[in-house]
């Protein structure tokens, strides 16, 4: 399932807005606030689609019961840019364990672009367990790839979800066919074109920059 967030109407789509434009992103406060709320818009619509079970609670005034989620998901992340996208997912599923994943573009190690590598993992268990794998721009692809090809070594997971703000359509259909036929794709946006140096065009720009600060 792929579903794409910004072609329906909601309030997401003022945070994608806020997102791309090249002046209001320049407030680095306002870019991360910005991938938190997305964040937390995706996963209540991933909450729709998990288990859940009844319930007895006990109010001040009587018994009733509700449907709470049977089990938490296992919220993981790309660092760096995907931190505050995983703390807005995470502001929703509070009660879910987290991964953090190191993947970068190591240029030197192909003379023809660049190769990604995966230096650092710490996850939990994923045997049995619904995954959340969230980075904020999912480009050529090939980094969440990797990522998930990792994750793979700590179990399998019943039900994947990748969360992204905006995919590049060449992007997505590179982890389609990656990842497990029942993976769900959770977009802002796709958009249609890369740059030779695999930026999403029109996209946002470099998404850890803009929240971080620029690096060398």
């Amino acid at each position: 399932m792929v579903e794409i967030l910004g072609e329906k109407h909601s309030i997401l789509n003022q945070y994608l807005y806020e997102l791309r434009s090249s002046t209001i992103q320049k407030d680095r406060l306002r870019f991360r606030e910005n991938l938190k709320r997305v964040g937390s818009l995706m996963a209540y619509e991933i909450s729709k689609t998990t288990d859940y079970k009844k319930v007895e609670v006990e109010t001040p005034l009587g018994i009733t019961e509700v449907q709470v989620p049977e089990n938490w998901p296992i919220i993981t992340t790309i660092l760096r840019a995907g931190l505050p996208l995983h703390e807005g997912l995470l502001s929703v599923f509070d009660k879910a364990d987290s991964g953090f994943i190191s993947a970068y573009r190591n240029p030197s190690k192909n003379d023809d672009g660049f190769e990604v590598e995966v230096e650092y993992l710490s996850c939990p268990d994923l045997e049995g367990k619904e995954l959340i794998l969230c980075d904020t721009m999912l480009a050529t692809g090939t980094s969440i790839t990797k990522v998930y090809r990792a994750l793979r070594e700590l179990g399998t997971p019943s039900k994947i979800h990748v969360v992204a703000v905006i995919a590049s359509k060449e992007g997505l259909e590179f982890a389609q066919e990656h990842f497990p036929a029942k993976t769900n794709f959770w977009l802002g946006a796709v958009d249609e074109e890369m740059t030779a140096n695999s930026f999403i065009v029109p996209g946002l720009g470099d998404a850890g920059d803009l929240a971080f600060g620029y690096k060398d």
